[in-house]
């Protein structure tokens, strides 16, 4: 693969254009992946926060969604234990929920009305949030973890990748358990070369797109 180097703030401006050239006739979903917990630009929420006001410059209304906040309760997240990389990569994302909440609502017929959060993973509790409505030609940024391969209908998929040792090294310390989930997403679903945008993240400050 070749990568082409690109300031974040331009990085920024390419994927808001790539965004809106999208029809705007109907709601668009786009998932920004990458390591939950990476450092600094690394983080995929970072990026997907970044996109927000640029889009609303250009004319797309803009929601804001975590996966983080639609992970299955901590009784079938740590069934195996809190440091099961197996589980944390098959179990702990509730994708049903993410897909029938989120995504479904933007399909052609769909309600329009996004669900921006299920579940308080922290606090092991349902969130009381109330359903967003968002106009045609609106657009959901979902930011998440080891979203691709998961059958979710997005229509721009983002992936921040980190060579192995630049992810064991943005991860803290106590996140490392969780490597070898990282490592077999990677065998099993190459997400560097089937996401539509392939951000190379080694250097955050120096960021690269696959061209």
């Amino acid at each position: 693969m070749r990568f082409r180097p690109i300031a974040f703030d331009r990085l920024v401006d390419e994927l808001t254009g790539r965004i809106a050239e999208q029809p705007r006739d109907r709601r668009i979903a786009v998932a920004i992946d990458g390591a939950g917990g990476a450092a600094g630009a690394a983080d995929p929420a970072g990026l997907a926060d970044a996109l927000v006001d640029p889009l609303r410059v250009a004319g797309r209304a803009a929601l804001r969604v975590s996966a983080w906040n639609f992970l299955r309760p901590s009784s079938l997240r740590f069934e195996r234990g809190r440091h099961d990389p197996d589980t944390r990569y098959e179990d702990w994302l509730d994708v049903g929920a993410l897909r029938r909440e989120v995504l479904d609502p933007l399909r052609p017929g769909g309600s329009g009305e996004v669900l921006p959060a299920l579940w308080d993973a922290a606090a092991d509790r349902a969130y009381r949030r109330a359903r967003v409505p968002l106009p045609a030609g609106g657009v959901v940024l979902v930011d998440g973890e080891l979203l691709l391969g998961q059958g979710l209908a997005f229509d721009l998929t983002v992936h921040l990748w980190l060579s192995p040792d630049a992810l064991a090294r943005r991860l803290p310390t106590e996140e490392h358990w969780a490597l070898p989930a990282y490592a077999r997403y990677e065998r099993e679903t190459t997400p560097a070369e089937t996401a539509d945008v392939v951000v190379r993240m080694d250097r955050p400050a120096n960021p690269a797109v696959r061209e």
